[in-house]
């Protein structure tokens, strides 16, 4: 059963007023195929790559930015999931019959946004780890998000949390490594 209290409702309720407006928008079908291409940006594997690519390009500083990566990721993952059973917050096209979603989510609950959390732990070691890129990597990962909420399948607050779950865990990474 969904948590009910009351700021969660109330949350909630600002939540879904703003995606009711967002995908009633006459552009709504439109944005959401740029965010799904956007989102796929938010899948493991482009994580994996990404990881393997700094690491054979940079062999000294690599190798520690993919050791920090997958202790980063080993906590998010088991994190996401457990909050996401724990809360139990359906998705915005199951709680709202006047919405539907622009794909299939993996699962059927949306707090916090695992897309988003994985975003936010690549782009936060990015930051660290290799400054320049950091307008880049904060920019594609607010994108992921954003692209998450054009897609029907997570509510604003959703982003937040995930947002707040990645990097904390990249901040934890890098303190355990």
């Amino acid at each position: 059963m969904m948590t009910t209290k009351p700021t969660f409702q109330r949350m909630t309720a600002a939540d879904t007023r703003a995606m009711c407006w967002l995908l009633q928008q006459p552009q709504a079908a439109r944005r959401a195929r740029m965010a799904r291409l956007v989102s796929r940006l938010g899948d493991g594997p482009f994580y994996v790559a990404l990881t393997l690519l700094i690491w054979w390009m940079d062999r000294q500083g690599g190798s520690e930015f993919a050791l920090t990566a997958m202790a980063a990721y080993a906590l998010e993952v088991p994190l996401f999931v457990l909050l996401k059973h724990l809360i139990k917050r359906p998705r915005p096209a199951d709680a709202l019959e006047s919405l539907s979603a622009f794909i299939q989510p993996a699962d059927r609950f949306s707090f916090p946004s695992g897309h988003t959390a994985a975003a936010f732990v690549m782009a936060s070691l990015l930051c660290v780890f290799y400054p320049p890129v950091m307008l880049l990597a904060l920019g594609l990962a607010v994108m992921v998000g954003l692209s998450r909420v054009l897609l029907g399948v997570h509510y604003p607050s959703d982003i937040l949390a995930g947002a707040t779950l990645g990097v904390s865990c990249a901040m934890f990474a890098l303190w355990l490594v």
